[in-house]
């Protein structure tokens, strides 16, 4: 298995394209890796943690104060744990948040601390793509080392066409992949 040994943590921000992670995750469990799903609570109003817990066969962490196992270091955990973070869909609120330093919830928090690489696959519509202030903050992250995977071109969920669309499962994965292995030697 090619990522036999290897940990990513997968966060999902609050976009359509939340209904593809569950492909990536589960072709980085298919090839070995491990993986943490971060959610965050919009992204639970496109898709269920329950899905992503099955794809991930591990619970997905998504309150930063969990009523039934709060710990208090848990952000720090998560975000000590992984050999590689990828935000999938990344939306222009997570970019923005990230690039101004807010850390208001579990993922932004995590991503703050984190220890590892973070890998950011935008996903939004083509003219929030292209306001300047989203293209200075994926200039600013770049510069500070962050890692990009799309966006592509193509129809959005709003029947828009342009650049915005989250690159596809199988090109996040052969990212992630590509990553990975060049890490180990």
């Amino acid at each position: 298995m090619t990522l036999s040994g290897k940990k990513v943590t997968v966060g999902l921000t609050g976009g359509i394209a939340c209904y593809k992670v569950p492909y990536l995750v589960r072709a980085l469990t298919k090839a070995g890796a491990e993986t943490q799903v971060i959610m965050t609570d919009a992204a639970t109003e496109f898709i269920t943690t329950l899905t992503m817990e099955t794809v991930s066969q591990r619970p997905v962490a998504h309150q930063m104060f969990p009523p039934e196992r709060y710990i208090a270091t848990r952000h720090i955990d998560l975000a000590q744990w992984a050999d590689l973070m990828i935000v999938a869909p990344a939306t222009a609120n997570f970019i923005a948040k990230v690039s101004s330093g807010i850390c208001d919830d579990l993922m932004t928090t995590v991503v703050c601390a984190a220890t590892c690489p973070v890998m950011i696959a935008p996903a939004m519509n083509p003219q929030m793509w292209a306001n300047p202030i989203t293209l200075r903050n994926v200039a600013d992250l770049k510069e500070l080392g962050y890692l990009f995977v799309g966006p592509e071109e193509g129809e959005m969920a709003c029947e828009d066409a342009g650049i915005g669309r989250m690159s596809e499962p199988e090109q996040l994965y052969t990212a992630v992949e590509a990553f990975l292995c060049q890490e180990k030697g």
